[in-house]
């Protein structure tokens, strides 16, 4: 696997990667690798493209109070887990080099970027637009791969390429769980072991709401709302949304169960799909 830090070396080592005419795809991601991670890295190598995957700890997409400076950074390990996936390259920009000095440029996406994280974390989905548009820039990829466990943000991007006509394609890949239904997160580190073992309040909760939805029963985003109170959680929301839009559900259309809460100080969010 080659390892790159600098835009030129990339631009180079992207270029003979193609070679004749090979397809590139992309998994972007800020580290603290997990199996989640190797779910796109698996997906991308699944298509028969030669893989590119990015290590960069944006720090447009963390707010003031967020955990900018402790985001775990395990550089040797992650090397190791891209490496035993079969990943042929790994882009390593550091902030000079992502936003060197004068850099004055911020991309925006209005509607499925204003509600859910959007509100709880204002100027989140600009750092993560911008920094993903310099990641298309920066490598052109024909394929780039999210998980879908940060539906908000897969939303975002994908209405992102296709306002902006960049030209590839966005592949979201299912969460991966722990056994017990957590879903895998770098800041699952953050956990003592007895919120780790109330964390898994989160997706029993939406399972049973998303239970209760497709079975029209009332009261299922309430009844979510207080079994997470219940484990100790700090709830920002859960919301049953349209799974294109993000707005309000529509008839007959696919839907999607997103919360976000907080367990001590850790953030987790989560997301199932519901049947029309």
């Amino acid at each position: 696997m080659q390892i790159v830090h600098h835009l030129p070396d990339l631009r180079r080592a992207v270029a003979e990667l193609r070679g004749d005419c090979a397809r590139v795809a992309l998994v972007p991601t800020m580290g603290a690798l997990h199996a989640g991670h190797m779910a796109l890295v698996d997906a991308a190598r699944a298509t028969g493209a030669k893989v590119i995957a990015s290590i960069f700890v944006n720090p447009k997409q963390f707010g003031p109070n967020e955990d900018l400076s402790r985001y775990p950074r395990p550089a040797e390990a992650d090397k190791a887990l891209l490496i035993a996936h079969g990943c042929d390259l790994l882009w390593m920009p550091g902030v000079d080099d992502m936003y060197p000095a004068g850099f004055a440029t911020n991309v925006s996406v209005s509607g499925v970027s204003d509600g859910l994280d959007g509100a709880a974390r204002p100027g989140h989905f600009d750092g993560v637009a911008t920094v993903v548009t310099k990641l298309f820039n920066q490598v052109r990829p024909d394929t780039a791969f999210f998980g879908e466990k940060d539906f908000q943000q897969l939303a975002v991007i994908r209405r992102m390429v296709i306002d902006l006509d960049m030209g590839l394609e966005i592949v979201g890949v299912p969460t991966v769980r722990e056994p017990d239904g957590l879903a895998l997160s770098s800041r699952n580190i953050y956990l003592s072991p007895d919120e780790r073992a109330r964390a898994v309040a989160l997706p029993k909760a939406l399972a049973e709401a998303k239970r209760a939805i497709e079975a029209e029963e009332p009261g299922a985003i309430d009844a979510a709302m207080t079994s997470l109170t219940d484990a100790g959680f700090v709830t920002d929301y859960v919301s049953l949304v349209d799974a294109a839009s993000l707005g309000e559900p529509q008839p007959g259309k696919s839907r999607r169960l997103l919360a976000a809460a907080r367990l001590g100080t850790t953030r987790l969010i989560d997301n199932l799909d519901i049947e029309p």
